[in-house]
Formats: C-alpha cells, structure tokens, sequence
C-alpha cells in the first residue's frame, strides 16, 4: 500500500515512468511518506545512508556507474543544505542529481516552528531547475503536480546535465498508508539534441586538419569509452593529443613534457581543439595561454563558453564523445592521410618522458605508494575502476596511472572523493578502488557508515598526517600558521574507523610492507571493504618529488 499524499504519489510514478532505479534516502520523519513509497514502488533500489553530505555523494557515485541520474532524499530544515557541495559537484560533472526535499506546508515557514526554512531556490545556480510541489486539492493542481516533475527529470538529463531540485511540502497526518496502487501519469518525452557533425566537420575540423600545428587537448570526460581512446589513438598520428588519465586513460604525460622544454614555441599550436572538461595540470593550462596567435575552438556540452585557455575563438554545443569520433572520422577520411611533424614531435616527446618515469624508482614515499599500487593493477584479470582523490593523490595518478581515472574535478573538492567512490561501488560488481590522501580521508569517513558497502570496494590511505600538497608551495612553509593551521597536521590513523565499520585493516611503514599490503590490496575476492593504510613523512615526500622532477627535466 502506497501514503495519501497526492503529490508524493505523482512524484513516484513519474520517477518510475522516467526511469529512475537508484535512490539515496536518508533518515527523517518528514521524508519518510517519500522514503515508504520509493520501497513500495518495487521499481527503485533505496540506499540509506544517514550523513546528508555524505549522501549526495553516494547518489554522484551511483550515478557515475550507471550513467544515468540517481535521485537523493533528504528531510526538511538543514538536512537540505548539506547537500550542496554534492549537488554543485554533480552539475560541473554532467551527472547532475536529482534532489528530493520534504518540506513544512509554506504557512508554517519562518514562524519558529521547527525544521523550517526557505527550501525553494537552495541550490541557486547550482541546478537547472528547482519545482515547488503544491498539495493537490483539484485536478488544476493535480495537472501542475504533474508538469512540475516532469519538468524536472526532463531537465536533469537535457543540456549540460545539472542537477535539480524537487521540494515537497507535506502537511499532516504523515504516515497513513491506505492507497492500492500509483496513479497513471502523463510522461512527457523530449529529443536531446546531438553534435551537429556536419557543421563542426566545416567548420572546426577541415580547419584543424589544414593547420600546420594542429592540437586537440582533452579535459576530463564524465564516462569512459574504449571507442574514445581508440578514436584518440587514431587522431594522435595527424593531431598532436594532450590528454590525461581523466580522459581516456592513454598514458600521455604531457605536464611533465612540458617540464622538460618549457614554453618552447615549436611546441604551441596554431589551431586547437578543446573537448572536455577541466584539465588537472596547471603547467599545460599556462603553457597554452601563452599560445596567443593559436585559433581555438571548445566543443561545450552546455553550450556555454568556457575560455579556459583566455584566447577563445568558437564553440559548439555537443558532447565531448561526439567531437572525438567525428575528428577521428574525418581523419579516416582524409585524403593523403600521413602523419603531422608537429603531432610526431609531441609523440616523440611524450614518449621520452613515459621512458625517463618508468626507469626511475622512487623511495618510499606516497609516490613510491602510487607507482606500486599501479604496477600491482597491471597484474590484475578482474573488471575494475579506481577514483582517485584531489590534491595529491590525482597529480601522482597523473603520472602513474594507464587507465580512465575517475576523480572529483567538477569543482576539486576534497569531501567527496571517499563517498563517491563508496556508492559507485554499490552499483557495480565490479572491483572498485579510491586512493585518497588523509584529510580527504578523515573528512569522508561517514562514507563508511553504510551497510551497502562490499567486499568489491578497497581504498589506499596516503597518510602523511597533514595535507601534504601545501608542502609543494613555494613560501608557504615560512608563515608560523602552516603547520596546524594550514596544512593541518594531525596524529589520526585510520583502524579505529576500519574496526568499527568492519572494514578490514592493512598498515605499512616502509616498501616491504608497502609491498606485502598492495598484494593484499588488490587480491582478487574479499567479503568485506579492505583498506591499506601506507604513512609516510612530508618533508620526504616533497624531496622525493623534488628528486624525481630534476630526472624528468634533465637534458
């Protein structure tokens, strides 16, 4: 039997009709008529998880794995807003969430009565669209109701893919549990617009492949695609490619390329192509600002211009994918199709540098950490997926890794990384791996407090008890705040919050260890989460990167 609640009953049967098989529920009294009739519906698979923060990140995870959208529940008052950093993170993503908040009736907010406040409008600009359900009391209403939600799953899978928000006001009695079956609901459809191949083919890509020093850089793209890197793989031999594990997993280090010719000119473009989202390195964004007479396009899945490089030419709305096959076609196609000095220089380069980092073996460190964990994966047969946390972790990831890394760069926070990686786990059978540094860590731990977590989901803590990237800023170790204040040093190791979720326990203080635990780590079946906890010092993490650069940038 579903609840009496026009509203959340239209509410339910527009999720099913549209779709939506995951949702992320969280405890609460006036949630809980929604949370009944999600489980009722016997078409939607709830996971609970009770910290709010740590539930708009799972439902991210979620969504991530499945490639489709994840809704989240929450109740009225504060629980709304601890939602925010996932619901922003999601919308910079393209997985945007879809957001469902119980609410008061509107007469009793503002006026002291407890768990009320402005929920409508919460998100701002962080969604596309935001639907305040009224309580039907007459089939106008009832047709608005109806509207409203539709409105909202449609716009969370339309154009740049950001969440949305959907308040419900529910007035009492709660809990009256006396409705046979859903109502049958009007579903309205709508037909996504797709990359017009033609135009970008005239346009973009005839001009691209005429140019002398052609480039396209991939940022990050939300989902990874074999076809893609077979596609990249292909443009690579005609187009200089700068990509990086966020794109396709292809190992293409040009950050540390860069490092070793600086802003040499023979290596800027004069045509690029800018798919995807954001880039990690900082050296390679730098290095093509200074690219001041390059034409440069963007291809934009939200139709909006992003001039991330500050010498926009163009942009065309479609999604990065799309772009990728289409250049890699017309490359295909291209008559007296050979290969481009100015791509095979790059190659060249790029494939110099990949030789200097895979001879040179370095000390035990959290770099040390990550190049085990890496060869250790080489080894594995099983499906898998590893997150990599910001900070740190995503550069090191950077240089290491040789497959699609998934990692929070919407808006580089820190707090998702664990949760994230947590519910993507929930929604595949496959192995699924976070590396994270210990802030990030200790800031997401609620991430497991959840009884939906399984033996397919291992974390490696890089634990140098502080944040260790402030260690790589020149000056920053002068001011007397760094130590706690800044860098936040701490004493906290992470087997009391293993022992307590039952989450199985590995430390290592050295490379043998280190070693014994990355076996551990990656062996193939566990009936429980399991997380290797590798500590090491700062100061000879920052020497050991020090070290390994003036390898790299040597002549």
């Amino acid at each position: 039997m579903f609840g009496n609640k026009e509203n959340i009953n239209i509410l339910t049967a527009l999720l099913v009709a549209h779709g939506v098989k995951r949702t992320v529920v969280c405890p609460g009294s006036r949630n809980a008529p929604i949370v009944h009739n999600l489980n009722e519906c016997g078409k939607i698979r709830c996971i609970p998880v009770t910290d709010e923060r740590c539930a708009g990140f799972y439902a991210l995870g979620m969504s991530l794995a499945t490639d489709t959208p994840v809704a989240v529940c929450v109740t009225s008052g504060t629980a709304l807003l601890n939602l925010a950093p996932a619901v922003a993170e999601a919308s910079y993503r393209h997985h945007g969430l879809i957001v469902i908040s119980a609410d008061r009736p509107s007469a009793w907010i503002g006026q002291l009565d407890g768990q009320t406040l402005d929920q409508p409008g919460a998100f701002g600009r962080f969604v596309s669209k935001c639907v305040n359900l009224p309580e039907p009391h007459d089939g106008i209403e009832r047709w608005q109701c109806n509207r409203m939600v539709n409105e909202a799953l449609l716009a969370v899978r339309s154009r740049g893919r950001m969440s949305v928000h959907i308040n419900v006001p529910i007035s009492e009695p709660l809990f009256e549990f006396d409705t046979a079956a859903l109502p049958h609901e009007r579903v309205i459809e709508s037909i996504r617009p797709t990359l017009d191949v033609r135009t970008f083919g005239t346009y973009v890509v005839k001009a691209l492949l005429a140019a002398r020093k052609p480039m396209l850089v991939v940022g990050q793209l939300n989902r990874q695609s074999v076809e893609v890197g077979t596609a990249l793989q292909t443009i690579s031999g005609r187009i200089a490619v700068l990509s990086e594990p966020l794109s396709d997993g292809t190992p293409r280090p040009a950050d540390l390329a860069l490092a070793r010719v600086g802003m040499d000119e023979d290596y800027m473009p004069d045509f690029l192509l800018y798919v995807g989202d954001t880039v990690v390195s900082k050296r390679l964004k730098n290095f093509l600002r200074k690219a001041r007479q390059a034409v440069v396009w963007a291809v934009a899945e939200d139709g909006e211009v992003h001039d991330t490089l500050m010498n926009q030419t163009g942009m065309i709305e479609g999604s990065p994918e799309e772009a990728i096959l289409a250049v890699a076609e017309n490359v295909r196609n291209e008559v007296g199709n050979g290969n481009n000095a100015f791509a095979k220089a790059w190659t060249i380069l790029m494939e110099e540098t990949s030789g200097r980092i895979s001879t040179y073996p370095p000390a035990y460190s959290q770099m040390s950490a990550v190049c085990e964990f890496e060869r250790s994966l080489t080894k594995a047969k099983y499906k898998r997926h590893v997150h990599y946390a910001n900070s740190n972790a995503v550069r090191l990831a950077c240089i290491f890794a040789s497959h699609y890394v998934w990692c929070d760069r919407g808006v580089n926070g820190i707090e998702g990384s664990l949760p994230v990686a947590a519910g993507f786990s929930t929604a595949t059978d496959d192995t699924v791996f976070c590396v994270i540094g210990d802030l990030s860590f200790f800031y997401g731990q609620n991430a497991l407090w959840s009884t939906s977590l399984r033996g397919n989901f291992r974390m490696l803590l890089l634990n140098n008890h502080c944040g260790g990237i402030f260690y790589s800023l020149r000056g920053l170790q002068d001011s007397q705040a760094f130590g706690t204040l800044v860098a936040a040093g701490h004493g906290t190791d992470a087997k009391g919050t293993c022992e307590q979720n039952g989450v199985a326990y590995l430390s290592a203080h050295n490379t043998e260890e280190m070693r014994q635990g990355m076996a551990w780590l990656t062996a193939c079946k566990a009936e429980r989460p399991m997380l290797l906890e590798v500590f090491t010092d700062p100061d000879e993490d920052k020497r050991v990167i020090k070290e390994f650069m003036n390898k790299i940038i040597q002549p």
